[in-house]
């Protein structure tokens, strides 16, 4: 039984509503620093809204602790350290650089800084920087954007990675490439990664995983699958 220090995330009598109606309620969850989590369940079983709390986008009731301390009235602080990556990238009318440049200028990082991590992303998404920093945002494959969407977080060095569906709307090479960046921002820097996919052969083979399985908002099963490889 891992010791509760090592949780990145701590959940307790967690509810989330949409106004009268519930759509999570999650009696417990821990998820450890550097874990790889597979959310499972059919579409309304509540993972996409706990993506988003994750992220702490929505609100909440209950007990939500972030590195073992509380998350209320720190949310502005944590987004900066939980990022989370939708099914449907939105890239800004600018060019591949500039999408990914966005967030770090935001952190007002040195030029050379900002253009180190845009070069470096883009290569761990399988796009040359060469061919691709200064294309404009409509010059994009769907694969592309999502794979440019995907680089702008993994230039924030985020502590936590949140995707939701990564691959439903991407062609096969993409879907590899996709999976391969989010292993190696796992395996290198130690980054804990939750995924929500029906893709589950994508998972497979390469990530060690937790899967947590919802249903009606809440968890019906958690268990360790997968061996991570390389």
């Amino acid at each position: 039984m891992n010791n509760a220090g090592d949780n990145i995330y701590s959940l307790r009598n967690l509810v989330h509503s949409y106004g009268a109606h519930p759509t999570l309620s999650i009696e417990a969850l821990a998820i450890r620093r550097g874990a790889v989590v597979e959310l499972k369940g059919a579409n309304g079983s509540g993972k996409s809204t706990l993506l988003k709390v994750l992220a702490f986008l929505e609100p909440f009731s209950g007990e939500l602790l972030f590195d073992g301390s509380a998350t209320g009235g720190r949310e502005n602080e944590l987004r900066r350290q939980a990022t989370l990556l939708l099914q449907a990238p939105y890239l800004l009318r600018r060019s591949v650089y500039e999408n990914i440049a966005y967030g770090l200028k935001l952190r007002k990082l040195p030029r050379e800084e900002i253009d180190e991590r845009v070069l470096d992303s883009l290569k761990r998404v399988g796009l040359e920087p060469e061919q691709f920093a200064r294309r404009p945002w409509y010059r994009l494959s769907g694969g592309e954007a999502q794979r440019v969407a995907l680089a702008a977080r993994l230039a924030l060095h985020p502590r936590v990675l949140l995707l939701d569906e990564p691959t439903a709307n991407v062609d096969e090479a993409s879907a590899v490439l996709i999976r391969e960046a989010v292993y190696r921002s796992a395996r290198d820097t130690g980054t804990t990664v939750v995924i929500a996919t029906h893709d589950t052969d994508w998972m497979r083979g390469v990530l060690a995983i937790q899967a947590v399985t919802l249903r009606g908002g809440r968890i019906v099963k958690i268990e360790a699958q997968g061996i991570a490889a390389g």
